[in-house]
C-alpha cells in the first residue's frame, strides 16, 4: 500500500471539508447516517507524510483484537514494526541483486510477521514520530532519499563478496529516523522485551488468515497476491466475490474488525469521509449529458455533480469480472491500508462500511470514511481477519 499523505494533500483536504460544510448544510442529500454495528477501536492516528499506511492499519486491527480479547486498551508503535520490516525488506532486495522493489509501502502480512518474529513495543517506549528530525509527525522525504539509493547501491555492487557493514549502516538511517528498537522497557510497573511484550497481549497469531478475490486462481486455494507491495508472499484464501463480501459482514456482526487493503484512487472516494463506486453511465444520463460531454466536464464540476446527488448517487454493483478485469488492466491497485470496524446505512436504508482511516481526525467525520459496501467490494485488494470471524461453512470448506 503505497498511499503517502503530503502536507499539501492534507491542506486540501481541509479546504475541501471546509468547502463541504458549508455545501452540505443547504444539502437534502447529505448521508444521514445510523449505526448497525459499531465494534470498539483505539484512537485515530496520523501517518503523515510516510508511506506506512500498512503498519498504521494493522496495529490498528491488532489493538482492536486485543480490545476484543481482553478489554485492555494500547496503542502499540509503528515506528518499531516499520524499522525492523524496512531491514527485511532491504536485505531481500540485496539478495535478489536489486532485482526487486525497495518501497516505502508494504501489507498487513508485515506487521503480522514483525509481532510474531520481533515483539513489539508501546508507542512511548521509542521516539515519537518525527522527533528525532525535528518534525511533529512522521516525514519520510528525507529519509528515504537516503535511504533508498544507499540500499539500491548495495544491491546492484560490483563486489565479489558482500561484507554484513552494509548492515550496520542501514541499521545506523534506520535508528536516526525512526529510532533505535528497545531491547527492554518498563510498562505499568513490569519490564518487558519487545517478545515478551507481544506474548502478554493475549493474542494468538496463528488466528489470523487472509481472503482476496480473483479469477486468475482458483477459488478455495490459497496464492500469493501479485502487488509490489507483497513482497513477503504471504498466502491470501481465494474465494468468490460474494463470500469475500459474506466474510467481512460476518466478522463485523461478530464484534471483529477487519484489516481492509484496497484501492482508493477512484473518483468516488471523497476527501470528506465517504466513498461510492458510482455508475458514471447513469450520473450522465441524470445530467442529460452524454460521454463527450461528461469527459469534458472538469474534475471539480463532476465531484460538483456527484456530491450534490449524495445518497442518490448511482452505483456500480460489482461483479466478478469487473473485479478481474480492473486488476488485469491496472485500474484496480494496491494504494491503501485501513481498518473496517462497523456497519452504518443512510436515509435511503444503503449501508456502508464504517472504515477508520490513519490520517489524523480528517474529513467530515473526524478521521472515520463511510464506504458503501459496493465500494469495498469492487476496490478490495485483500484483507486481514482473525479466521474466528470467518462463517462455519467457509472456515470448514477451507479447513481452518
Amino acid at each position: 500500500m503505497k498511499k503517502t499523505v503530503t502536507m499539501a494533500l492534507l491542506a486540501l483536504c481541509a479546504l475541501g471539508a471546509s468547502a463541504a460544510d458549508k455545501k452540505d448544510s443547504i444539502n437534502p442529500n447529505k448521508p444521514v447516517f445510523t449505526v448497525v454495528k459499531e465494534n470498539p477501536i483505539t484512537s485515530v492516528k496520523d501517518q503523515n507524510r510516510s508511506g506506512t499506511c500498512w503498519d498504521y492499519s494493522t496495529l490498528s486491527f491488532f489493538e482492536a483484537e486485543i480490545l476484543k480479547a481482553t478489554g485492555k486498551t494500547y496503542d502499540l508503535c509503528e515506528s518499531f514494526v516499520a524499522n525492523k520490516t524496512y531491514m527485511d525488506r532491504a536485505i531481500q532486495v540485496v539478495r535478489l541483486h536489486g532485482d526487486a522493489q525497495f518501497a516505502g509501502g508494504g501489507s498487513s502480512y508485515d506487521a503480522l510477521y514483525a509481532l510474531e518474529h520481533y515483539g513489539i513495543c508501546p508507542e512511548d517506549a521509542m521516539p515519537f514520530p518525527g522527533s528525532l528530525y525535528g518534525d511533529s509527525l512522521n516525514n519520510y522525504v528525507e529519509f528515504f532519499s537516503v535511504m533508498t539509493p544507499y540500499v539500491e547501491s548495495v544491491a546492484k555492487s560490483t563486489a565479489k563478496k558482500m561484507s554484513n557493514q552494509w548492515k550496520v549502516g542501514l541499521q545506523g538511517i534506520l535508528d536516526a529516523y525512526l529510532g533505535k528498537c528497545p531491547e527492554n522497557f518498563s510498562y505499568q510497573g513490569k519490564t518487558y522485551t519487545p517478545q515478551t511484550f507481544a506474548a502478554s497481549l493475549g493474542l494468538d497469531w496463528n488466528n489470523y488468515v487472509s481472503f482476496t478475490s480473483y479469477t486468475h486462481h482458483p477459488f478455495w486455494t490459497a496464492f500469493p497476491v501479485e502487488v509490489q507491495d507483497n513482497w513477503r508472499n504471504p498466502l491470501s484464501w481465494n474465494v468468490p466475490i460474494d463470500d469475500l463480501g459474506k466474510i467481512i459482514d460476518n466478522a463485523i456482526m461478530n464484534g471483529y474488525t477487519v484489516a481492509w487493503g484496497g484501492d482508493v484512487s477512484e473518483d468516488g472516494f471523497t476527501r470528506q469521509g465517504l466513498a461510492y463506486m458510482y455508475d458514471t453511465k447513469k450520473i450522465e444520463n441524470m445530467e442529460g449529458s452524454d460521454m463527450a460531454r461528461w469527459l469534458k466536464l472538469s474534475s471539480e464540476k463532476k465531484k460538483s455533480i456527484v456530491d450534490s446527488l449524495g445518497v442518490n448517487v448511482p452505483e456500480v454493483t460489482p461483479t466478478q469480472k469487473q473485479r478481474q478485469e480492473r486488476f488485469d488492466n491496472w485500474q484496480l491497485t494496491d494504494d491503501h491500508g485501513m481498518l473496517i470496524y462497523g456497519i452504518a446505512k443512510d436515509q435511503n436504508g444503503k449501508e456502508y462500511y464504517m472504515v477508520k482511516n490513519s490520517w489524523g481526525e480528517t474529513g467530515d467525520y473526524k478521521g472515520t470514511w463511510y464506504m458503501t459496501k459496493n465500494f469495498i467490494l469492487a476496490n478490495t485488494m485483500d484483507y486481514l481477519i482473525n479466521k474466528n470471524a470467518v462463517p462455519k461453512d467457509i472456515r470448514k470448506k477451507l479447513n481452518i
